[in-house]
């Protein structure tokens, strides 16, 4: 044998575990389940799996004609569409601080930012619910300067701009981290030569920062679309959907389509979020991407 063929067994010894596991556990899952949102299977075909008919797209025209399915579209929408640049923006501008503005303390600042991303998400649910209750301590302290706040999570108004405000204390602590290692690699001379020049701080931050940054931008965005895409622990802990479906995610819908035994029709709903997630990061690419 020679040392080339002897040298790939041998790497694909080391990796045989990886493929098998990713096989059984991910890849055929995968393939199923797509094969499944074209058929009618329900949790009474389990018994009988032969027994199952294959429907074409009836599943996804029937999730389209569905009004909770159209809800939390819109609803998954929002949350991404408010999210993403607000958490970008937060993030950003706490990177720039921690670049430019802070210098004593920086790693515990960037580590207190970035504790909440390693927190479990249930446990921050479950705090965050406390914390937004009616009597809960944040509208106890609006109470002090005259404010009367709402009954955030039991409000249709409300809800989900506190599940965002909750996604983007959560998540900017990512993004600061990735966008402050994005600052650190532009090169400080061309920020000196801008500033010899008479370039204010916002001339050099839009002429220079930003261009530089847009290959850290682009990884930013697409990170936080998958993760907003996909919001489930969150309306799962704190709202189950509520109220009135203000807080049902895709995510969320198909969970409960799953627990309702309609495996096709959950399936069918799992495929329409990750074709939203393909396009979204697309879009992203195309928008984001260094320019030659």
């Amino acid at each position: 044998m020679s040392t080339r063929r002897r040298q790939g067994v041998i790497a694909w010894a080391f990796a045989l575990p990886f493929v098998l596991l990713f096989g059984a556990f991910t890849f055929i899952p995968l393939v199923s389940s797509f094969g499944m949102s074209f058929t009618d299977f329900h949790s009474s075909d389990v018994q009988t799996p032969f027994a199952i008919d294959f429907v074409g797209l009836d599943q996804y025209v029937k999730l389209f004609q569905t009004p909770q399915f159209l809800r939390s579209m819109w609803t998954t929408a929002y949350y991404v569409i408010v999210g993403i640049p607000l958490t970008m923006g937060v993030a950003l501008g706490l990177a720039v601080a921690l670049n430019s503005g802070i210098n004593r303390f920086r790693t515990a600042f960037r580590t207190g930012f970035y504790t909440p991303v390693v927190t479990s998400i249930v446990a921050v649910a479950v705090v965050w619910r406390f914390i937004l209750q009616q009597e809960g301590p944040l509208n106890t302290v609006l109470g002090l300067v005259g404010i009367d706040g709402p009954d955030w999570l039991n409000s249709t108004t409300w809800a989900m701009p506190a599940m965002i405000i909750m996604g983007v204390w959560r998540n900017m602590g990512t993004l600061m981290v990735i966008f402050l290692a994005g600052l650190q690699t532009i090169p400080t001379e061309l920020d000196e030569a801008a500033r010899t020049d008479g370039a204010g701080p916002l001339k050099r931050f839009t002429s220079i920062t930003l261009p530089l940054m847009r290959p850290t931008l682009l990884f930013g965005a697409v990170l936080l679309s998958v993760w907003y895409l996909q919001f489930f622990e969150e309306p799962f802990v704190m709202t189950q959907g509520g109220p009135l479906d203000a807080t049902l995610s895709v995510s969320y819908f198909a969970y409960k389509q799953f627990g309702f035994g309609n495996y096709a029709f959950a399936s069918a709903a799992s495929y329409v979020l990750f074709v939203a997630i393909a396009l979204l990061s697309m879009v992203m690419f195309r928008a984001l991407r260094s320019k030659k």
